[in-house]
């Protein structure tokens, strides 16, 4: 999951081949343009890093901000590290939506493979978690990019074999506009809570004909809530100390295909597909017929986005709606 962010430049030459996945990584983080960074290592919207990074994380899972502290300790990072929950996202109300850590740090599944096998040209995993799709898609013979705002999840995507950036989907991106398809499973369509702004941005990192694959929940729901990361061990009213950047409640959003078919529909998108597998209901779409923005418009816009956000909190990108 993860929320609009913003940083200047303009957007980097398609991505090429890969030889090793960890150059193909580092080659695309050297193509953006120097940007200044806070604390030991990059820091990232999802609340990773020290945080003095000024480009606030808006992807539609809600507004996440570069400002935060560091996301080394939080559940996610924790969970990822482990292999296991439990991992949870808490609304304000209590109810509890768990998270299947063990299946995001697992291979490929029969659910995922129906997923990837339709992917085309170049592809670039959104919210890519632990990088088991992006190391899949390698192993098949894809271009393959993850881009997460964990560090915990860049750095076991990379160990796994595939590429992977700390960026945000709302930052500038290599090769805007030039992406086969764009991948949004495991509730990553709830990225910033705002499901239409998520698809205004894919339509920007699409080329011309491409496909998005998203996965949507099973229900036939259309809902938006603050909710906050939650491990199940303790209630957040008997956590000790201040409360940190995982204690911060974020935009989310679980929507089902009918909600996501209209979403797309008013803003031009096509359907492509529907289908089901293991429980897991999927849509793809072709990407709206619409002038191209130029650039600068659109790393404007970006930056926009990211000032309104500068004080929420960052969220993960790897969250499941179930």
């Amino acid at each position: 999951m993860l929320p609009p962010s913003s940083s200047s430049g303009t957007a980097t030459a398609p991505v090429t081949a890969p030889q090793e996945p960890r150059e193909t990584a580092d080659a695309l983080e050297a193509d953006r343009p120097a940007e200044p960074r806070a604390g030991v290592g990059a820091s990232a919207s999802v609340g990773v890093g020290v945080g003095t990074d000024r480009r606030a994380e808006t992807d539609p899972r809600g507004a996440e901000s570069r400002t935060a502290a560091p996301w080394g300790t939080d559940p996610y990072a924790n969970a990822l590290r482990n292999g296991r929950g439990p991992l949870f996202l808490r609304r304000s109300d209590g109810w509890l939506l768990p998270l299947e850590v063990e299946r995001w740090c697992s291979d490929a599944g029969a659910a995922d493979l129906s997923a990837l096998h339709r992917c085309e040209g170049p592809v670039l995993d959104i919210g890519c978690g632990p990088g088991r799709l992006v190391a899949e898609l390698t192993a098949l013979g894809h271009r393959a990019l993850g881009i997460d705002v964990s560090e915990a999840a860049v750095a076991r995507t990379r160990r796994i074999g595939g590429s992977a950036l700390l960026r945000s989907v709302f930052d500038p991106l290599p090769g805007e506009g030039r992406w086969g398809t764009l991948l949004l499973v495991d509730g990553n369509i709830g990225i910033g809570g705002d499901p239409a702004a998520l698809l205004d941005r894919a339509a920007d990192l699409l080329s011309t004909g491409g496909l998005l694959i998203a996965e949507t929940s099973p229900l036939d729901i259309d809902e938006r809530a603050q909710v906050r990361l939650d491990d199940g061990r303790r209630a957040p009213a008997e956590k000790a100390g201040p409360p940190g950047p995982a204690d911060r409640p974020f935009p989310w959003a679980r929507i089902g295909t009918p909600a996501l078919l209209r979403y797309a529909g008013a803003c031009g998108w096509r359907p492509a597909d529907q289908w089901s597998a293991e429980g897991r209901a999927f849509v793809s779409l072709r990407r709206p017929r619409r002038p191209r923005r130029p650039v600068r418009e659109r790393s404007a816009r970006t930056s926009s986005q990211s000032a309104e956000s500068a004080n929420s909190t960052p969220v993960i990108n790897s969250q499941l709606e179930r």
